[in-house]
């Protein structure tokens, strides 16, 4: 039949592509990579470093991630392959929609992992730390800010990522003034980096009894975790650590001690805190390395030298142009203003489909066709 000759041939022209894939992935390295850190997982004394034990675990999970997600793609091809002659050869029209997604599938899940190839930024394998600020507007802002942290959190939930709250600050009356979370898995950072800057929003707001429309914005930072492996140098005589009483959804230690940590670094400005580890000491060593990783950042952005060289004035929030709205009322749209991506259906989006926003500034900033876009 001549559709199932169509699809056959559109199957097999993706052939190539699979197998440029595995290189790109750097399989046969993934490979050996993996069996080196398996038989470091299984060496006396793995586990007298709890830090280092765990690092190497998310390595050797990561790594078995992208090694079993190839496979299965190269799996699922000669499955769609088989189906198709078998059709095929039974004059069977009742399995071409089955055959078309089986194509169809192939084709989507061979886009996504080449996407992963453009990850191969320095930092981009590592955790991500994100920050939550609202910006001005009181409780409709400070509710903004909670309707993308419940955003992202979502979005690490379908990815299988973990994720885990460092600091939270509640809202006056709804949302949240700032929060902080660590998302845990492969990638994470080389992912959610494009995701950094103002977001806009556009609705008619539920704490206006006068029903009008409202624009808010808030902020998003996003920084890798960095482990202490990057050299860094801080001065104990630059840092002010102040101690508080845990606030917002810490658990069962909320409000009992003055457990939770703020360190602010006096020559940038840059703050950072922890409220929900366990003691202070752990809170003080999670604030410490949300700085370090700050510090880091910035310092690889803007092309510094030495860490001393960051000015206060670098540190601070671009309260510049959005990178996305989000329009509520009075039609539903998401785009994004980087790279013209649009999704009109608000309400996954905000349930953590934001895959297509992630994909699409990837590929541009691959192709250098960044800009803003209104």
């Amino acid at each position: 039949m001549l559709q199932y000759e169509e699809l056959r041939l559109k199957l097999e022209g993706l052939k190539p592509e699979i197998d440029d894939l595995a290189n790109a992935l750097r399989l046969e390295q993934c490979r050996r990579d993996l069996d080196g850190l398996e038989i470091k997982a299984s060496e006396q004394g793995f586990w007298d470093n709890m830090e280092s034990a765990q690092a190497v675990l998310q390595k050797i999970s990561g790594l078995k991630e992208t090694i079993s997600r190839y496979e299965k793609l190269v799996a699922d091809y000669h499955d769609a392959l088989t189906l198709i002659e078998l059709a095929d050869e039974a004059g069977d029209e009742s399995l071409l929609d089955e055959c078309t997604g089986a194509v169809t599938g192939v084709s989507g899940e061979l886009d996504e992992q080449r996407l992963s190839t453009l990850l191969n930024g320095e930092y981009d394998g590592k955790n991500a730390i994100l920050t939550f600020h609202a910006g001005a507007g009181g409780t409709e802002a400070q509710d903004w800010a909670e309707m993308l942290y419940r955003m992202y959190t979502h979005w690490a939930e379908r990815h299988g990522f973990e994720y885990k709250i460092l600091d939270y600050l509640d809202g006056d009356e709804a949302g949240l003034k700032s929060a902080s979370i660590e998302i845990i898995g492969m990638n994470a950072y080389g992912y959610l980096k494009s995701e950094a800057g103002v977001h806009r929003l556009v609705r008619i707001s539920p704490f206006d009894a006068s029903g009008r429309r409202h624009t808010s914005f808030a902020a998003l930072e996003v920084i890798p975790e960095i482990d202490d492996s990057v050299e860094i140098e801080i001065r104990p005589e630059d840092l002010k650590v102040d101690t508080y009483r845990s606030g917002g959804a810490g658990g069962q230690h909320v409000n009992k001690t003055e457990s939770a940590i703020r360190i602010t670094h006096i020559p940038t400005g840059i703050v950072v805190a922890c409220q929900n580890e366990r003691s202070q000491h752990q809170n003080r060593e999670v604030a410490m390395r949300m700085l370090r990783s700050k510090l880091v950042e910035i310092k690889e952005r803007e092309h510094y030298d030495k860490i001393e060289d960051i000015k206060g004035g670098q540190a601070q929030i671009a309260w510049g142009s959005q990178i996305r709205s989000y329009v509520f009322m009075p039609y539903t749209l998401v785009k994004d203003h980087r790279t013209g991506y649009e999704n009109g259906n608000i309400n996954a989006v905000m349930d953590g489909d934001i895959d297509g926003f992630i994909n699409a500034y990837l590929k541009a900033a691959a192709n250098g066709t960044i800009g803003y876009k209104e």
